[in-house]
């Protein structure tokens, strides 16, 4: 798996992480959390409802209270005056009282006034409490009656609920002994309940204890309502009704809500970092090391040791690249050196088995030669020639010509002799000069063998084969590399056998700038790309402005032993060496000139994809 995939992969699962630790914190945390908001916030509720139940009961009292004291009802729970009743007890004082129910009860229980009302439509209510006319005997403030203390609660009517409360009648200054009780009380209608509502601002009602029969506060929720309910005893201490507080669960609706919107914030800002930090991950380290590693890559697989990463910046990629291009320029030194010093030996060791075969050769066809100067020397051409003018001259018939024809005789048949022995040296001549061709040939078919193939930038080519060049040569000549050459990048050929051919082409520009009569020439280089019969060619081309060529020299300067330098300087090897190298290589070269003192151009024609090489004579 690749670092890009591990790395997206670690950021991916991190993020699944955190959404996971997002819902369970807010399904474990925050959820809960507004849900007992809105428990407190019902609970609460229920405490502003109870508070105002009971605060309606404190102002129900205050109310007896007052009345208790009045020393006009003291009077008349003695006198039982019916004035008092006419002019006091009246529904105008009930309902300025804001109650149902006045009863005022003398000590023995009996009710002595009693006026009920309904305050929402007037009508007057007749209540079972004062139906019979005296407190049930049973009623549990008969003991608050007896010992004149106030008292309150909740009791159920044929009306409804009612709250009641009740204080003892004193003498108007809050002394003395008590002779009665005054009982006031206020339906539970529903024109009141609402207003203890809109007080409260809470919504709530009041139920059967069906609904609710536990002895302590229970709290039911559903989906849309937190309900709170709270049991009431009359004042007989019985289960009388349940109040019920709603409360919309609107904390939890807009918690939701606004956990919702920050889920949803959160997911977009955690997306859009992830893409963040692979964004820069992926620019700053990943594609730096994706090209170090493809770097690395394409090295192991290939011989182009010209690639560079050349990565800017400070960081340790950086810093790792610079050296890792470091470490591939000292090995591609290491094996241009190793190609050079390969290639200089092979052809040393190959030029000292031909020499070595060469001189074996040529010892005995040395040897046979002198002979043969030896025998030509000794043989007595001049007096066979010397013979036979003076036979020519020569009378038949004189003894001396006798003498001359038996020496013509002799010198004959000692050229014979000298011949026959000649033509035996010239037939080991011979076969010694096959074995010398047949070495000559091998050489030749060495140089078909195929060169080693690099990868090379042709400025950097120029600059090496600088190195080799003689100063003398340099010093006379400026080379000048055209932009053509960065141009074509990179190219695989044969460098080594290259770099030779370029060597020879440029010591060849410096004698002809020499030649030419001037202190100072231009060798200049340029290179193209072209298609030639289905392939890729290398074209080089080599212009100086020497001496030049003559049209009818162009193409004999390939061949062996031809040179327009002087025979003590030259032996017209190495433009022919130099055809054979480029053949070798799968190319080919011609040479241009405009004439003689015009300059001259090499062009060089190399195959980017190595064919069969082709050898010229």
């Amino acid at each position: 798996m690749k670092v890009r995939t591990k790395l997206i992969s670690v950021l991916a699962l991190l993020f699944a992480v955190m959404i996971v630790l997002e819902i369970v914190i807010e399904t474990r945390v925050l959820m809960p959390s507004f849900a007992e908001l809105e428990r407190d916030d019902a609970r609460t509720s229920l405490k502003r409802v109870d508070s105002a139940l009971n605060m309606a009961l404190d102002s129900l009292e205050l109310s007896a209270a007052d009345w208790g004291n009045w020393a006009d009802v003291y009077h008349f729970v003695q006198s039982s005056d019916s004035t008092f009743l006419k002019d006091n007890v009246t529904p105008s004082a009930l309902k300025q009282l804001q109650i149902s129910s006045l009863m005022i009860i003398d000590l023995r229980g009996n009710v002595v006034a009693s006026e009920s009302y309904d305050l929402d439509s007037g009508r007057p209510l007749t209540l079972d409490l004062a139906a019979s006319g005296a407190l049930p005997k049973n009623f549990p403030w008969l003991g608050n009656l007896a010992a004149g203390t106030p008292a309150r609660g909740l009791i159920r009517t044929s009306h409804g609920i009612m709250m009641i409360a009740s204080a003892p009648v004193l003498d108007g200054s809050g002394t003395g002994a008590t002779r009665g009780m005054v009982i006031m009380g206020k339906l539970l209608t529903g024109r009141q309940l609402r207003l203890i509502g809109a007080q409260t601002q809470v919504g709530f009602a009041l139920q059967p204890l069906g609904a609710f029969s536990g002895t302590e506060d229970q709290l039911i929720e559903t989906d849309d309502m937190t309900q709170v309910y709270r049991r009431y005893a009359d004042v007989y201490g019985k289960p009388l009704v349940s109040l019920r507080v709603e409360v919309p669960r609107r904390i939890t609706e807009r918690g939701s809500s606004a956990v919702a919107y920050a889920s949803a914030c959160l997911i977009v800002a955690g997306v859009a970092a992830l893409l963040l930090l692979v964004l820069v991950v992926n620019r700053v380290i990943l594609r730096p090391l994706a090209r170090v590693t493809q770097h690395a890559v394409a090295l192991g697989q290939g011989a182009d040791l010209t690639a560079r990463l050349n990565l800017p910046g400070g960081d340790e990629l950086a810093v790792l690249a610079r050296e890792f291009d470091g470490m591939v320029e000292r090995v591609a030194d290491s094996r241009r050196q190793l190609v050079d010093q390969s290639f200089q030996s092979g052809f040393a060791e190959l030029a000292k088995g031909v020499l070595h075969n060469l001189g074996n050769a040529m010892t005995p066809l040395g040897v046979r030669l002198a002979k043969l100067g030896e025998r030509l020397r000794d043989a007595p051409i001049e007096d066979v020639e010397l013979a036979v003018t003076e036979l020519e001259r020569e009378e038949r018939d004189s003894p001396r010509y006798s003498d001359l024809q038996e020496f013509l005789r002799l010198g004959c048949r000692q050229l014979g002799t000298s011949l026959k022995d000649s033509q035996a040296d010239v037939m080991v001549i011979q076969r010694q000069a096959v074995i010398v061709q047949t070495s000559l040939t091998d050489l030749m078919r060495s140089t078909r063998n195929d060169a080693v193939v690099e990868s090379v930038r042709l400025p950097d080519l120029v600059s090496q084969t600088l190195e080799i060049v003689p100063d003398s040569c340099r010093q006379r000549l400026t080379v000048e590399t055209d932009e053509s050459l960065r141009k074509v990048g990179v190219v695989h050929v044969g460098r080594t056998v290259l770099r030779l051919v370029l060597q020879n082409l440029i010591i060849n520009a410096a004698d002809s700038v020499r030649d030419a009569g001037r202190e100072k020439g231009v060798f200049r280089v340029a290179a193209e790309i072209v298609q030639h019969s289905g392939f890729e060619h290398l074209h080089l081309r080599c212009e100086d402005d020497g001496v030049g060529i003559a049209e009818s020299n162009l193409q004999r300067v390939f061949d062996q032993g031809f040179s327009t330098k002087p025979r003590d300087t030259n032996y017209g090897i190495g433009l022919h060496w130099c055809a054979n190298a480029v053949a070798g290589l799968g190319g080919r070269i011609w040479a241009a000139s405009e004439g003689p003192g015009r300059g001259a151009s090499m062009h060089l024609m190399l195959p980017l994809n190595i064919r069969s090489p082709q050898i010229a004579t």
